[in-house]
């Protein structure tokens, strides 16, 4: 349910809505969302000096009722 919100959420502030997605694992420490972008849409969900990544992180932990829930913004155009 927490992915799905937030895939929504951020389809509505990107360009490429067809490029989002928001994939759910399970580690130690909780729950951890990942989020995936177009690389042109990465600074508009981020925002001005990370407002838009911390709006987006109250809102899942409001939603999640409790649970340890991250969200990551994931870097699609990054070399390993």
């Amino acid at each position: 349910m927490l992915a799905e919100a937030l895939e929504h959420l951020v389809r509505g502030i990107v360009d490429s809505p067809e490029d989002v997605s928001v994939r759910a694992r399970e580690g130690r420490r909780g729950e951890t969302l990942e989020v995936r972008v177009h690389p042109e849409d990465l600074g508009r969900v981020i925002g001005r000096s990370g407002r838009t990544a911390k709006a987006l992180r109250t809102v899942v932990s409001a939603l999640a009722s409790g649970e340890n829930v991250r969200v990551d913004v994931v870097d699609t155009d990054r070399r390993r």
